[in-house]
């Protein structure tokens, strides 16, 4: 065995074996894989392995179509069988929500060239006979869609890691990893230690452990879960050709052919948890007791879709461990509060998904950020917050919900709240209807009745006439908005200007009380994220940027050593805040405040320490609402005091408080970009307009990647799409936008309805397309003709924000 590597993969199944495959093949070959038992022990074995290109998120579905295409090579390549079948996936809509996701992911296969299109009853039932299609509104159908076998394609990874001189040792336990003061680790085993420089955490059921040695918890329950197969059925036995899949996931089943029988796998509500305490060490190849009773629900629904099955008997009962995240995602990347540390666990479509999250962890590690934005998959979208009983309730309702649509906008109850600021229990008397922001409840709108739920769809729902009148009412007089879940930092120190020079790609303002908007380069040049930096002493600066990030960003601070006698710091848990703003938002605010609020004092972009209604806080002239506004930064302290005040101040002028669902519809109004939608380290600065914010002549994070694309043209350019032809639905984000003809031209990344321009707009990135040219909006999968708009709806000038 090695005692040196570059990189030591833990865990053996066929994520570990993808990882490895893909360092060799990115040129890592000093690589050693260490698996505790045998290969494909855990998860893998028992997987029913299906294979499926489409998914909700457009970065999923690109990798998912990799790992579909990457199966026949693998095999070329190493001569090693994966077991491919690929009779094709029929995916079938009971509901007119589900017709509608269907129909979304078939345009976005058009766009990025994937083969999933709509069939007809007739080509259904020529392809699957054995289907009963009665109550189908929409059947879709994924020519490449199918399963391969576990072992076979593991396998295959491994074959290919060797040839390109990756070690693998099976049966070697890892007992320890400990990071060394240079950064490396070592890794302990009973057959001897290695140095690397990377540790990949790649152990599935055994990841929580293999995370509790390197002093770190992961947010991670299994559960048990069943599929059947069944006996030959004869008229399958009668074919010559091997069946395509069926999704019915209205039905809460899977379904594909087995054999000369069917295998059929379900998601129950009656979820059973396993190992809380932690996996067994000496579990591997087990299985559980048949629990049939749980899925009965589950397989009637099957048998009434394929009525051959109930003739069936059951061959065989696989009742095995998986193991979940609290939002079903992998918990993906380098931990934030460690080095060189890549977590990839709770994986739950491993077949699907293998390939490109082996490709995107290669890059990761090798290249420093992958070619994909994955923070859907960030290991970082979660902190500490995340306990075990939060974990256990969003695993349960992940697990039960499984084929549940995830709806735009939706926001799921299970688990919340787990953090709340002081005025969470009087907005919520207020009829305050809240949304999850990295553990944070903040309020989306505000309903006329306390306990209001969202209703949830592709379609306008029971928010949006709500949200409407939140809109109009900041830009005719003026609303409060609670900003409490944006990330604070402080920077203070002789060097701290210096610093964040070193960081962020603009000039750090010069004169106390100044503002500046930045932005923060990623490895390859785009945007990682941005924020607003204001001087409020000679040495001491606030920062502000997005809440949700506030974890993966803490890699970046990193990257640059902070100077002797500089700290660098985040307040979001001591500090709230709200936004005050309208036209009539000054005229609100003086009666609080002794403070000059005129332009001339108190200009845009500008900050002072003050009082308001007797709470100091850091105001700064700036909104992301694009118009006349204060943002108000306060101790947590001081957070309801602060807000009955604007509360009854705002009174006077019909002012009242405004969620974030309303504050999405003004910024896109405004055309301002929001960072993990617009901005995001897939897209170059001169593409999202962020460019004339970058400073070239000065030292900055990734300036030397920078520079080799700076003068590149954009490939697309952030734009603002006017949708004409709407009725009862609005972009939401994802959709694909074609020009009339059919060519594919773009995408949309945020979507809303802009009340108090009285149009339906949709934000996103279009090549090749000028202003005033017609477009379709893909808006419920199907097309809505648009216009791209020259300037934004509202206030093109920035009139009002600097009045």
């Amino acid at each position: 065995m090695r005692t040196h590597a570059q990189a030591v993969v833990i865990g053996g199944g066929v994520i570990g074996c993808s990882i490895l495959y893909h360092l060799t093949k990115l040129g890592w070959t000093d690589v050693v894989l260490l698996e505790r038992s045998e290969l494909t022990s855990g998860s893998t074995w028992h997987a029913a392995a299906n294979i499926h290109g489409l998914h909700d998120s457009t970065n999923i579905s690109r990798i998912q179509h990799y790992t579909m295409t990457l199966y026949q090579a693998l095999e070329e390549e190493t001569g090693q069988s994966c077991g491919i079948f690929q009779p094709g996936s029929l995916y079938l809509a009971q509901t007119e929500a589900r017709e509608h996701q269907l129909r979304l992911q078939a345009a976005k296969a058009s766009f990025y060239g994937m083969n999933f299109h709509e069939v007809s009853r007739d080509e259904a039932e020529r392809l699957h006979p054995l289907v009963d299609f009665d109550g189908i509104r929409c059947i879709m159908y994924e020519p490449d869609g199918g399963n391969v076998d576990p072992s076979g394609v593991t396998n295959a990874y491994a074959v290919g890691a060797r040839q390109r001189g990756a070690e693998i040792h099976r049966f070697t336990p890892v007992t320890a990893t400990v990071q060394q003061p240079d950064g490396t680790w070592i890794v302990a085993t009973a057959k001897g230690e290695i140095r690397a420089d990377w540790v990949i955490n790649a152990a599935g059921l055994w990841g929580r452990e293999v995370a509790r040695l390197a002093g770190i918890a992961l947010p991670l329950l299994p559960t048990e879960h069943q599929y059947v197969v069944t006996e030959t059925i004869p008229e399958i036995a009668a074919m010559d050709r091997r069946l395509p899949s069926v999704a019915d996931r209205d039905g809460e089943y899977y379904l594909r052919q087995e054999g000369k029988g069917l295998l059929v796998g379900a998601y129950e509500k009656d979820v059973r948890f396993w190992a809380e305490e932690g996996t067994p060490q000496g579990f591997g190849h087990e299985l559980f007791a048949d629990d049939l009773d749980r899925i009965e629900d589950n397989m009637l629904r099957a048998m009434a879709r394929v009525p051959a099955m109930g003739a069936a008997g059951i061959k065989r009962v696989i009742n095995g461990p998986m193991i979940w995240s609290p939002d079903s995602n992998v918990l993906f990347g380098p931990h934030p509060d460690l080095n060189n540390y890549f977590c990839c666990n709770g994986i739950i479509p491993g077949f699907s998904q293998s390939g490109g999250m082996g490709l995107m962890a290669a890059q990761w590690i090798i290249q420093g950020e992958s070619q994909y934005d994955m923070f859907a998959w960030d290991v970082a979208r979660f902190g500490t917050w995340a306990d075990a009983a939060f974990t256990k309730a969003r695993v349960g309702d992940q697990y039960a919900k499984r084929f549940s649509i995830h709806f735009p906008n939706e926001e799921r109850a299970a688990g919340r709240p787990v953090r709340t600021r002081p005025a969470y229990q009087m907005q919520k008397d207020m009829g305050a209807v809240f949304g999850l922001n990295y553990g944070w409840e903040h309020p989306l709108w505000f309903a006329d009745r306390p306990g209001t739920r969202d209703t949830n769809g592709f379609t306008r729902q029971n928010w949006f006439e709500p949200v409407g009148a939140e809109c109009r009412m900041l830009r005719n007089r003026a609303g409060i908005i609670d900003i409490s879940n944006f990330a604070r930092y402080f920077a203070s120190g002789p060097d701290a200007e210096g610093w964040l020079n070193a960081v962020f790609a603009n000039t750090m303002p010069k004169a106390v009380g100044r503002s500046c908007l930045t932005p923060l380069i990623g490895v390859n040049g785009g945007i990682a994220g941005d924020f607003t930096v204001t001087r409020l002493a000679e040495h001491d600066f606030m920062i502000i940027g997005s809440g949700a990030a506030e974890r993966y960003h803490q890699r970046f601070w990193k990257m640059v050593p902070l100077p002797d006698g500089t700290t660098f710091e985040s307040r979001t848990d001591r500090m709230c805040g709200f936004n005050v703003a309208g036209p009539l938002s000054r005229a609100i605010l003086s009666r609080l405040t002794d403070t000059d609020l005129s332009t001339a004092a108190f200009p845009f972009m500008r900050s002072q320490r003050i009082t308001v209604a007797g709470v100091d806080v850091i105001a700064l002239r700036v909104s992301f609402t694009g118009d006349l506004g204060w943002e108000l930064h306060c101790a947590e302290a001081d957070q309801t005091t602060l807000f009955r005040a604007l509360l009854a101040a705002g009174e006077a002028f019909d002012a009242g408080p405004v969620g974030a669902r309303a504050l999405m519809s003004l910024r896109i109004e405004k055309g301002y970009g929001s960072w993990g939608r617009e901005y995001s380290p897939e897209y170059w600065p001169q593409e999202v307009g962020l460019h004339k914010l970058i400073k070239p002549e000065k030292e900055f994070l990734n300036k030397t990647r920078y520079l080799t694309i700076k003068d590149h043209p954009p490939r697309e350019v952030l734009s603002l799409v006017e949708v004409q032809d709407v009725t009862n639905a609005d972009a939401t984000g994802g959709e694909p936008i074609f020009l009339p003809d059919g060519t594919p031209v773009g995408r949309v990344t945020s979507g809303t309805y802009g009340y108090s321009v009285g149009k339906s707009l949709a934000l996103g990135y279009l090549r090749g397309v000028s202003a005033g040219a017609a477009v379709d909006v893909m808006v419920l999968g199907r097309p809505h003709r648009g216009v791209v708009l020259a300037a934004p709806p509202f206030d093109p000038k920035g009139e009002r924000l600097r009045s």
